[in-house]
């Protein structure tokens, strides 16, 4: 079945200390869904359990998101997350020793199957 692209929201999280990447990679997931309501559902005849949502995560250390505890960010359909290279760290001031700050972007894609 062919799925189509209908929602496509970016976000971005940060861990300002303790370079947490599933910290920074739940808060930008948050970020891109917050000030959204789907609300077109009834209309094409879906609920919100039908939806498939695709998300990628971008962070300078892609393995060490949790990509479970990121999925229950989403509280409908089938969420997939990825996990890839990007982000930012930005290196700890000089005086503060190995606190770096890390920043994760997240694209958070929703589709559906067509009938």
């Amino acid at each position: 079945m062919t799925r189509v692209r209908c929602i496509t929201e970016m976000g971005m999280g940060v861990d300002v200390h303790g370079r947490d990447a599933t910290k920074a990679a739940k808060r930008a997931v948050s970020d891109a869904i917050r000030h959204s309501s789907l609300g077109f559902f009834r209309m094409i005849g879906k609920t919100a359990n039908d939806m498939f949502v695709d998300v990628t995560i971008a962070v300078p250390n892609p393995e060490a998101v949790d990509k479970e505890a990121v999925a229950k960010e989403l509280p409908y359909g089938t969420v997939t997350v990825t996990a890839v290279k990007g982000g930012l760290e930005i290196p700890s001031a000089t005086e503060v020793a190995n606190d770096p700050i890390l920043i994760a972007n997240a694209a958070v894609i929703v589709s559906f199957d067509k009938d």
